[in-house]
């Protein structure tokens, strides 16, 4: 059983699909997670994220890994564990720029598909319904409003250590939504079979329980 989690920055896919994961017993893939470690590795080379060829050539020499350590996923670049810094506003910045290349997202594909051969999943992110997952027999897109998601990472950020003006947020989240839903190869669209939640005025439980009822209903 897989169940792909779609939806732009901020709608609260990570905080979802971990507790969907932990209610059902079910593996927690957070793919974005693999598109920063490709941006982190890119940050510590000193690759230009817009250089295409540069970054395509980098991943000749890039091994990425997930590994889970009591239920919690961790992610391994070239061998080492770099799961607690792909959060920074320069690797989340870094990650939208070089998501956006075709090269990246064919080359991190396999590695998602085979982390959802290891049992049943509930992986959230961009284009997991449309291109990483598209025969998953249930599909969520997550929407909410573009103020309300800019508040939300904006929180996220402060309680990381990212203090930064709300109105950078809104910009950064601005630019991603524009790249992720205007690229070439997997934009940022629902699946036609997805089901879509609004989740503006909805807390976290809320959410969960409209997947939850989905996926007995599914069972």
């Amino acid at each position: 059983m897989i169940i792909a989690i779609d939806g732009p920055a901020g709608v609260g896919k990570s905080t979802v699909a971990k507790l969907l994961a932990a209610r059902l017993g079910y593996l927690y893939l957070d793919t974005g997670a693999l598109y920063r470690a490709i941006a982190w590795k890119v940050l510590q080379s000193k690759v230009q994220p817009t250089d295409h060829e540069q970054v395509t050539a980098l991943l000749d020499s890039t091994s990425v890994h997930m590994q889970y350590h009591n239920g919690a996923m961790q992610v391994l670049v070239d061998g080492r564990e770099v799961t607690g810094e792909l959060r920074t506003p320069e690797v989340t910045g870094t990650a939208s720029i070089v998501s956006a290349i075709p090269a990246v997202r064919e080359w991190l594909l396999p590695i998602q598909r085979q982390i959802g051969q290891r049992g049943s999943v509930v992986a959230e992110g961009r284009d997991v319904g449309t291109k990483v997952f598209p025969s998953a027999p249930l599909k969520f897109f997550l929407e909410a409003d573009a103020t309300v998601r800019a508040e939300r990472r904006h929180r996220e950020l402060v309680a990381a250590g990212h203090g930064r003006a709300i109105e950078e947020t809104y910009q950064d989240l601005s630019g991603r939504d524009m790249r992720d839903r205007n690229r070439s190869i997997a934009p940022l669209i629902p699946a036609a079979d997805a089901r879509p939640i609004d989740t503006s005025v909805l807390n976290v439980d809320q959410v969960v329980e409209q997947m939850m009822a989905a996926v007995s209903a599914a069972l």
